[in-house]
């Protein structure tokens, strides 16, 4: 189980890559996000956009989800108090394989609460070829080693 002291500044945290596709999209917009684009092939909206994408909040919840299975699921995470900055940089498509980092920017104790520590993370998602398509910047609290 990782802990606060078990992150150091600059480390980065690969979360494996997942391929995303047509099905994948479409039911995730259909539940949370039906614009045009992101449901329906056929709409003028998504041939102007050279074809369908994928919802900016279906790749955040991959991230998620990537992130949650590679290491926070096996930690002391107590939570974050939210995201400062999130940018969707280009277009995700179906087949787009995605690969998830995360790079440790500044680690520090709590002055308020001793049994905790801030951790505070850029993380990114690149397709294939390695463009970043989605990055973020958050604290995330991890409690200290006993």
């Amino acid at each position: 189980m990782r802990h606060f002291e078990d992150f150091v500044v600059g480390e980065t945290i690969d979360h494996g890559t997942r391929t995303v596709s047509a099905d994948d999209i479409v039911a995730f917009a259909r539940q949370f996000d039906p614009q045009p684009f992101h449901v329906d092939v056929d709409a003028p909206e998504t041939a102007s956009l050279g074809g369908l994408i994928a919802s900016g909040w279906h790749i955040a919840t991959i991230f998620m989800r990537m992130m949650c299975d590679s290491f926070l699921l096996d930690s002391s995470s107590m939570g974050s108090p939210g995201i400062e900055t999130l940018k969707w940089v280009q277009p995700v498509r179906p087949g787009d394989a995605l690969a998830a980092r995360s790079i440790v920017i500044d680690a520090r104790a709590s002055q308020s609460r001793p049994d905790r520590g801030i951790v505070r993370f850029r993380h990114e998602l690149a397709d294939g070829d390695g463009a970043i398509v989605m990055w973020f910047e958050n604290p995330v609290m991890f409690g200290r080693r006993p």
